[in-house]
């Protein structure tokens, strides 16, 4: 994936996630930029028609530069895939971790049950992107590494199967990236 930030819009070049509107190349107007997270892993940016489109980390500075250029909201959002993805990292949190991971989650408007749900989902995916792969991260993933998985990356075809198609997954992660409490501005 290529990322160009230029004045007053960013060309992507190679991205590689299926239903995205840039795939596999395309262009995002400033003026459709709803709101950035340069701290996100990876760089993001949400539009106004709600997708999260990632940003190589090394572009940051560039990617300041553009907001601040542009007039471009920079927020900080409640980070609902990482939460959501925590339980494939390889590494053991204690019940009070765990307790504290799941208020965040029904903070941002999800149920207990849909919690469950969406982590039985993408589970066979996950496991296989983390530990099929021998990425073992103990660290983080999140949206990019979801949809990485549901393209294929370092995951068996068996289990990139089971998120179903692409492009049907990727409105349903991006459904659940948009939480309902607002973001937080940066500081």
């Amino acid at each position: 994936m290529l990322v160009v930030i230029a004045d007053t819009e960013i060309r992507y070049v190679n991205y590689p996630f299926v239903g995205v509107s840039v795939h596999p190349d395309g262009v995002v107007a400033a003026s459709e930029i709803r709101e950035v997270d340069p701290r996100a892993t990876p760089p993001e940016l949400r539009t106004e028609h709600g997708e999260t489109l990632f940003v190589v980390a090394s572009d940051g500075s560039s990617l300041d530069d553009f907001c601040h250029r542009d007039a471009i909201a920079v927020r900080r959002r409640p980070d609902i895939w990482g939460d959501l993805l925590e339980p494939f990292l390889d590494t053991w949190f204690d019940p009070e971790h765990q307790r504290a991971t799941e208020q965040r989650l029904v903070r941002a408007g999800l149920s207990s049950a849909e919690i469950v749900e969406i982590r039985r989902r993408v589970e066979p995916a996950m496991m296989s992107y983390n530990f099929d792969s021998m990425l073992w991260d103990w660290v983080y993933l999140g949206l990019h590494d979801l949809l990485s998985a549901a393209n294929g990356v370092l995951v068996r075809p068996s289990a990139q199967a089971t998120l179903g198609d692409p492009v049907q997954l990727y409105r349903w992660a991006m459904r659940i990236a948009a939480p309902t409490g607002g973001a937080m501005p940066m500081s």
